[in-house]
């Protein structure tokens, strides 16, 4: 069944959460194709995901790698995957249900009929929507926007949000090959990268709610790359053109 849409979900250990994620997005009118993208996870999501595609067999598709190999890589190859068969709207989005499925249609929508080409889901945009945070990571979060967009300037308020929905010419023009960090560096880097080629990017108010199933990824490495990446991406630019790849 051809669909214009697909959402890319990596996952590492996602048992708990990625049935009731498939059937979610399954569930959701507009025809979603879903893409899991699954890092050896040694708890069984992989084969999880196999058993729904009996009864999704013709929207539910699975890349399983061979190890943790870093979110970054995930959506890089989730992004090739949607080009090479010319999905128009392509998505990622967590497993653990910080991101809402209901609200991608919401991002489609901004895309599809709203005028911009980056549609990302904002924890920052309406003051902060977040529910189940530790009010530490709440400012650590929140002060992270800040200071990327105090060293790039760009007119982002959630840069290291990772709900986001792309038109296809977007990611057809960043050359996906030097994206190369793998955390939340990553999201700020496609944000940033995308707004120096010229596309339309708006900020669509969601609420954030913390896992509740699951443990998280999050690492200080992740952090850390995220600071000092910013920094050495800022002055990267300095010497780049920022022309589309395929220009």
């Amino acid at each position: 069944m051809k669909s214009d849409k697909l959402v890319i979900i990596p996952t590492y250990n996602e048992i708990e959460n990625i049935s009731e994620m498939i059937h979610a997005v399954m569930g959701l009118e507009g025809n979603y194709h879903l893409l899991v993208i699954d890092d050896q996870s040694p708890d069984g999501t992989a084969q999880q995901v196999k058993k729904e595609q009996k009864t999704f067999s013709e929207r539910l598709f699975l890349l399983q790698r061979e190890g943790k190999l870093g979110l970054g890589t995930a959506y890089i190859e989730g992004f090739q995957y949607a080009l090479a068969r010319n999905y128009d709207y392509i998505f990622e989005m967590d497993a653990d249900f910080s991101h809402n499925p209901a609200d991608i249609p919401r991002l489609y929508e901004a895309c599809a009929n709203g005028g911009c080409d980056m549609a990302i889901g904002s924890r920052y945009i309406t003051g902060v929507n977040v529910v189940n945070w530790p009010m530490g990571r709440v400012l650590m979060s929140f002060f992270a926007s800040k200071y990327v967009q105090f060293i790039t300037g760009i007119p982002i308020r959630d840069t290291t949000a990772g709900f986001v929905c792309y038109r296809q010419e977007v990611l057809r023009a960043i050359d996906l090959e030097k994206i190369k960090f793998i955390g939340y560096a990553f999201q700020i880097e496609m944000k940033f990268t995308a707004w120096k080629l010229g596309f339309r990017v708006k900020e669509i108010p969601i609420i954030f709610t913390d896992r509740t199933k699951g443990t998280s990824k999050m690492s200080k490495h992740i952090f850390r790359e995220a600071i000092f990446g910013v920094i050495y991406m800022k002055i990267k630019s300095f010497f780049r053109g920022y022309q589309p790849a395929n220009a």
